[in-house]
């Protein structure tokens, strides 16, 4: 037990050690678009389900969501990309702006953001629609724009770091975001970056990028040796043979599923009827499907073959090759992820590391690979020793598959699954300003970032949560100023507050979101934000951040102010009047009969 206790304690060093790490995210960006339908007919015109929608979610997609997860893990993100001038465009920039990420995008008028929408029924995906053509490249002016986004956001890094060089994320899913002359100032300009991580459909297209770690699925490695030719392959056990095609086959799927092959049955046994879910071609190609017999694997043009008898299987095919594949890639390290079953790992030492994941159901573990890459990608910028890495990416993927949707992995989430508070050791949620000024001080010394906001919470709701969540996202820790009792009474009037600041105070700080609560007893926070000079300040509300009365002293101590969006129908005020309300609708209790005596003893107490 004291083992385990110190191995958690070590991993969760590692995830405090990359706290406002900066990380430039570059590549295909997209908007992941989920409907929620419900069915209880089918229409006349066909045999299919009449569908009402009941609710929509929209979120950050391929390397907009590989920015995001950088973001909530801890580190300091930012996204360049080429982004349409369209409402996808919108919506992908304001996903950007409630996770933190420091959005560089580059408009591209006339090129449509890249849309996955998803429609499900019960949980259920009926159908996919991808909007985002490959074929929508980007103009010559595009690309100048791009290339000096990536030149400048370089050098802002390097300067919010102190000088040091950032860290690299290279997203290219075939969508058009890197072109050739992309491509080219990134190989030219490697030495400027310090780790340099690779997800890549087409690993071939970025020779000579020299990258510290690649993610490649395992349809995309076979691809790869597929395309490398079998000069350089090194002996491997027997069996064990790829055969490689005298043409280059085209692009794979942009996502895998493993299972039967088209039709489910073994080359070798007609009567084998087991099934399973196939690969997903992209248009214009063949299927990658694993048969049957769980022992071949095949896909545009591209055939791996064994038989080296049972038990031999994906991850032990991609352990055999993970040398060529780093000689291929002139990558340090390379992590063939396994969708379901985890991940194969290897780096210089030869020594093959295997990872292991829980099965789910697919609708779950869409972007789960970003996340994967994301804490990958951040263990080795923080000099993780490689096992580390791989155990760390590996528990971010696994723990963001809970649910239907697009997975994003919190640093607290990742704590948590550590069996660790989220909240820095040794440091108190409810403090005075005293303490709150030692606090900022420290956390300013290990280059954490600090939003403020304030308010009466007093009744405290599903807004609230949700407002404080957002706010939590925008920087490395949350500090909430709460209105003392006296000071809610002149702001609301003489019925308010409904809980005492005491309680109020120990809610707020019993929220995993919030790091400190402070309490003040003036009618507004300006000399806590002279004190604590936020990098952020926070306010709920609908209004533009130039209507915050708070906001010139914010921006004259160098800090951003932001406002975020309330619950609709979610406040305080509609709480407390709902009560009232149901307080008095309530019909008075019938008069009962009872003993005389007891009535002059009840009027008399």
């Amino acid at each position: 037990m004291a083992g385990a206790a110190a191995e958690q304690r070590r991993l969760a060093t590692v995830v405090e050690s990359w706290l406002g790490r900066p990380v430039l995210v570059v590549g295909d960006a997209m908007l992941d678009e989920w409907r929620f339908a419900e069915s209880d007919r089918l229409c006349r015109e066909a045999p299919a389900p009449v569908l009402t929608l009941r609710r929509r979610i929209s979120a950050a997609g391929g390397a907009a969501n590989t920015a995001v997860n950088v973001a909530t893990l801890g580190g300091r993100a930012v996204l360049v990309a080429p982004v349409g001038a369209d409402v996808a465009g919108d919506e992908l920039h304001d996903c950007l702006d409630r996770a933190g990420v420091w959005d560089r995008t580059v408009n591209q008028p006339g090129r449509p953001t890249p849309v996955k929408r998803r429609m499900l029924a019960g949980n259920q995906i009926l159908l996919r629609e991808d909007s985002g053509d490959p074929d929508d490249a980007l103009d010559p002016d595009g690309v100048t724009r791009l290339l000096t986004a990536l030149d400048c956001t370089t050098e802002e890094l390097r300067a919010a770091a102190g000088g040091e060089a950032p860290t690299l994320v290279v997203c290219d899913y075939g969508l058009g975001a890197l072109p050739a002359p992309v491509r080219a100032w990134l190989v030219e300009q490697r030495e400027r970056y310090a780790t340099v991580a690779l997800d890549a459909h087409d690993l071939a297209d970025w020779r000579g990028l020299a990258p510290t770690v690649v993610t490649p699925s395992f349809a995309e490695a076979t691809r790869l040796l597929a395309r490398a030719g079998g000069a350089t392959r090194p002996a491997t056990g027997p069996g064990l043979h790829l055969e490689h095609p005298d043409h280059d086959p085209a692009d794979g799927p942009s996502e895998l599923s493993v299972g039967a092959a088209p039709g489910g049955a073994r080359a070798d046994d007609a009567t084998d009827d087991r099934q399973g879910p196939v690969g997903e071609p992209t248009p214009g190609e063949g299927r990658v499907a694993l048969t049957g017999d769980g022992l071949s694997v095949t896909g545009t043009g591209v055939t791996v073959n064994t038989e080296a008898g049972a038990g031999v299987d994906r991850a032990v095919l991609a352990e055999s090759r993970l040398a060529e594949l780093r000689a291929h890639t002139g990558a340090d390290v390379v992590a063939v992820t396994l969708d379901t079953e985890g991940a194969v790992v290897g780096g210089a030492d030869g020594e093959p590391r295997r990872s292991h994941s829980t099965p789910v159901p697919a609708s779950h573990a869409v972007g789960a690979g970003d996340a994967y890459l994301a804490a990958m990608t951040l263990a080795l910028a923080a000099d993780a020793p490689l096992p580390t890495a791989a155990q760390l990416a590996q528990l971010a993927a696994t723990i963001t598959v809970s649910d239907t949707g697009t997975c994003v992995c919190r640093r607290e989430d990742l704590l948590t699954a550590l069996d660790l508070p989220p909240e820095t050791a040794g440091h108190p949620s409810l403090v005075d300003t005293d303490e709150l000024e030692a606090l900022v001080a420290e956390h300013r010394e290990a280059g954490r970032s600090v939003v403020f906001t304030n308010g009466c919470f007093d009744v405290l709701h599903r807004g609230h949560v949700r407002y404080l969540e957002q706010a939590r996202a925008l920087g490395d820790l949350l500090i909430v100023a709460v209105n003392s009792d006296g000071s809610v009474r002149r702001l609301k009037g003489p019925d308010r507050p409904v809980n005492p600041v005491e309680d109020r105070g120990a809610l707020l700080a019993a929220l995993s979101c919030v790091d400190h609560v402070v309490v003040f007893e003036e009618d507004s926070p300006a000399a806590l934000i002279e004190a604590v000079r936020p990098d952020v300040y926070v306010k709920g509300g609908d209004y533009p951040p130039e209507l915050v009365p708070e906001a010139p002293l914010v921006r004259r101590l160098g800090g951003q102010v932001r406002t975020l969006g309330y619950v609709p129908d979610r406040s305080t005020s509609a709480i407390i009047e709902r009560i009232r309300a149901h307080s008095q609708d309530r019909e008075p209790e019938p008069a009962r009969e009872s003993d005389p005596a007891l009535n002059t003893r009840t009027r008399a107490s």
